[in-house]
């Protein structure tokens, strides 16, 4: 599932001085990689700060929790069938979160699709020769309402070949989590960003303005064009897509894009090419872009009106093949004109 975003303002590697008010702010930055993926944090503070050991350790502590990646993780342990691991708070929270969204989407978010993701060839595991009968067959391990957290905090499977996967969902918690720590530290100006996905509070403290990013044009084949600007003020955005990245089967040449649909078990042939949420955390951006991708958008348009919570905008195909925008209102006076 493609990430799209950009922010506006290039990262200046170091640290900058600035007056706001009768203040003097430094601001930080840091980039690097993780989660498979990069990442870049602004933050302003009085004095200059080190922030990498931190941030390090977030990822870590997510890493060691969730990513299915890394063979000896807790989600990796479950997912051999180890009913022994003890999961850990953000596991929890994670889950619990999942099984949300789960239900007020009508099953089309499920971190249990990861079966099928890794069948179809877009996982971690090795892929299989997919036919009706494997679908149908896959199916059986595919639904979030076959896993549970007991007492003990132990996950319970209805079957031990239930695969969870949390990557649709996991660096929106991961941005969640790098907020949370510098909130504990008193930083009331920051953007954080990891894949495509970003949390801003406060303001840009070097030009006294709401923090201003970008979203990608999704009908971008090579080069990336933004679409349109937006002022991002204590919220969370989340955007996904499936343009771009696909696969493409050898012996018949056709291609299939990143999504599963959870209910038929096949890649998703949408007319949707990108959805980008804001909400309260991260996470819950995340995981509803990740649904609207695999609904039809009748269904998308009648979750999103109905969760007063959400604003959104998304990019489609019309029925005559032209390309239509949808925003909610909340999301249209946020864009920059």
């Amino acid at each position: 599932m493609k990430k799209y975003f950009l922010i506006i303002g290039l990262l200046v590697v170091g640290f900058q001085s600035c007056k706001f008010g009768n203040d003097s702010f430094v601001r930080n930055d840091n980039v690097g990689g993780a989660l498979g993926t990069s990442y870049s944090i602004i933050s302003f503070t009085e004095n200059k700060s080190d922030l990498q050991p931190e941030i390090d350790s977030v990822f870590a502590v997510i890493n060691q929790s969730l990513s299915t990646y890394i063979p000896e993780s807790d989600i990796s342990r479950v997912n051999n069938g180890d009913s022994t691991v003890v999961v850990d708070a953000m596991f929890k929270e994670v889950l619990q979160l999942s099984q949300t969204i789960h239900k007020q989407t009508n099953g089309f978010f499920d971190p249990t699709v990861g079966t099928l993701v890794n069948a179809w060839g877009f996982g971690p595991e090795q892929k299989i020769t997919m036919d009706s009968l494997k679908v149908d067959s896959l199916l059986n391990y595919v639904g979030l309402d076959k896993v549970s957290l007991n007492q003990n905090n132990q996950i319970i499977k209805t079957d031990s070949r239930i695969y969870l996967d949390f990557n649709s969902i996991a660096k929106g918690y991961a941005i969640d989590r790098l907020a949370a720590m510098l909130n504990a530290k008193g930083i009331q100006n920051y953007l954080i960003e990891v894949g495509g996905e970003l949390v801003a509070k406060g303001k840009n403290v070097l030009k006294n303005k709401s923090w201003v990013v970008g979203i990608d044009d999704p009908e971008m084949d090579i080069s990336r064009a933004t679409r349109i600007l937006i002022n991002l003020n204590d919220k969370a955005l989340a955007s996904s897509g499936n343009y771009r990245k696909y696969r493409v089967d050898e012996a018949t040449g056709k291609k299939y894009v990143h999504t599963v649909n959870p209910k038929t078990g096949y890649t998703q042939l949408s007319n949707t090419l990108g959805v980008t949420i804001l909400a309260d955390n991260c996470a819950t951006a995340d995981g509803y872009a990740t649904a609207f991708m695999a609904m039809d958008l009748d269904e998308a348009f009648k979750v999103i009106s109905e969760n007063k919570s959400l604003e959104a905008y998304i990019v489609y195909i019309d029925e005559n093949g032209d390309t239509q925008e949808y925003m909610t209102q909340g999301f249209k006076s946020l864009v920059v004109e």
